[in-house]
């Protein structure tokens, strides 16, 4: 057995549609914002979206809110496009919900972060059953997503004042695991009810994922099959999840025959080759998509594919996110009362800090840390600037550390604000065994290459990568 620390290649395509640009009206550098897919009417046409400027595709220009809202009227299934970390985003979001609202009353919001196994603590929510405390316990939350709660809380709250219907849209994380590892054949019979078989073949939607995939320099050595193999399994998971959010929109729709309101990640939704393509596809139902891009600061606009989406909303680029990502991933074990961390951070406010995969968490200011979803409800309560003090037991000894809620430079900080937003490759310095099919590093570079199907059982295998999976394998989030 060989074990060295090397740098391992993480094919991270956490998509949060950032549409990061090089200057006004030049090319963006996420070549995904500007590829001739979609609607064959406008997909070799370009638009240039201003900051708070929202345009239609249908006739390039710039429109007034009120008119997408009366353009929705009577359509049955809207879909929202996010970045998950953007507080502006949201608030866009709630805009669009509450006017809606307002001209409609009927509707149903869908919700991407939620599988269809939660959908009762859903349901007592809506009908105000439940307290917002209550709720991230019970919904469990921060075991499902792993962004703040306070991202999205005003849209919780009006749905629950208007006692609007929510939905859980998405997959168990276990059953897109087992199909990106192994396909959807191996599914049990009561996995397949959850998630219908996906399509592969879809060529447009390959180029967008693949587009996506490829989409940073990738060393000559790691092309070829075994690049292949890693996208067939990461593309899997893919279009599973954009069959599954697709088919249960439609569920939730014929169940409350109430317009359907889809909030997911923007990756899910470009093009129309997402989510609002499956769901076409099995009902031949109306719908329309609203993507967000960002505008870089200092730039008048950002350029982009004018099919795109149904209406694209130019958003002026956040400094930092409006809640801190703490970047701590834990993990329980059997006869261990204590939460364990699952690795040394790669991001987050604690990249960098004296924390080891291993480490067992005895307290945090004091409190116990004994559940994973309550100590994550803790943590997010701090903001940017706050401190708060861990007592762990490393090695038999134990000792404190200080968490500072302090912007990295890096993953979490402000410039991963940007980078995160966008599809990226990450590279990170870990310690890992069975290095022995591994490539050596050729002379200058700073990667080596393991053969695909030890890659694929070493990211599966490696605990500290589960909340990192989280982001890895949402590929379009």
């Amino acid at each position: 057995m060989v074990k060295r620390k090397v740098i391992l290649f993480l094919i991270s395509t956490v998509f949060f549609l950032c549409g990061a640009t090089q200057a006004a009206g030049q090319e963006t550098a996420d070549p995904s914002l500007r590829l001739k897919l979609g609607d064959p009417r406008f997909k070799d046409k370009v638009l240039d979206v201003a900051c708070d400027e929202l345009v239609s595709m249908e006739t390039g220009k710039a429109v007034p809110f009120a008119k997408l809202v009366q353009e929705m009227r009577g359509i049955p299934l809207v879909y929202i496009g996010e970045t998950h970390n953007s507080l502006p985003v949201h608030d866009f979001q709630l805009k669009i919900i509450q006017a809606l609202y307002e001209q409609e009353r009927n509707m149903a919001i869908g919700l991407e972060m939620f599988p269809v196994t939660s959908q009762d603590v859903l349901n007592k929510w809506s009908l105000g059953i439940l307290s917002q405390d209550e709720f991230l316990r019970e919904g469990l939350w921060y075991i499902h997503w792993n962004f703040n709660f306070g991202f999205y809380e005003k849209i919780f709250a009006f749905a629950k004042a208007k006692t609007i219907p929510i939905y859980g849209l998405n997959a168990p994380r276990e059953i897109i695991t087992k199909i990106r590892m192994s396909g959807w054949d191996a599914l049990s019979d009561e996995e397949k009810a959850i998630v219908p078989k996906p399509d592969l073949t879809h060529p447009e939607h390959r180029q967008l994922i693949r587009t996506i995939f490829e989409s940073a320099e990738i060393p000559h050595q790691m092309k070829g099959a075994g690049l292949d193999m890693m996208f067939e399994g990461l593309y899997r998971s893919q279009t599973a999840w954009d069959f599954v959010m697709g088919y249960h929109a439609l569920e939730g729709l014929k169940k409350e025959q109430k317009k359907m309101i889809v909030l997911a990640g923007s990756g899910h939704l470009i093009y129309h080759l997402g989510i609002n393509l499956r769901a076409y596809e099995k009902s031949r139902l109306a719908g329309k998509t609203v993507i967000p891009v960002f505008v870089p600061k200092g730039q008048k606009n950002v350029r982009v594919s004018r099919s795109l989406g149904d209406y694209i909303w130019g958003i002026p680029e956040e400094a930092r996110p409006a809640f801190p990502s703490v970047g701590l991933s834990f993990k329980k074990f059997k006869g261990l009362e204590n939460v364990v961390i699952d690795g040394k951070p790669m991001d987050g406010v604690a990249k960098g800090a004296d924390f080891e995969k291993g480490d067992i968490v005895l307290a945090v200011e004091g409190k116990p840390a004994a559940e994973i979803n309550e100590l994550r409800i803790y943590l997010a309560k701090f903001k940017w600037e706050d401190e708060v003090k861990f007592r762990i037991l490393r090695n038999a000894q134990e000792k404190d550390v200080v968490l500072k809620f302090k912007e990295a430079g890096g993953p979490g900080g402000a410039q991963e604000s940007a980078l995160i937003r966008g599809h990226l490759f990450f590279f990170s310095d870990i310690e890992i065994d069975h290095l022995d099919q591994a490539q050596p590093a050729p002379a200058g570079r700073r990667w080596a290459f393991l053969d695909a199907k030890l890659f694929l059982d070493l990211i599966e295998g490696l605990a500290f990568l589960d909340q990192r999976l989280d982001l890895l394998l949402f590929i379009l989030d």
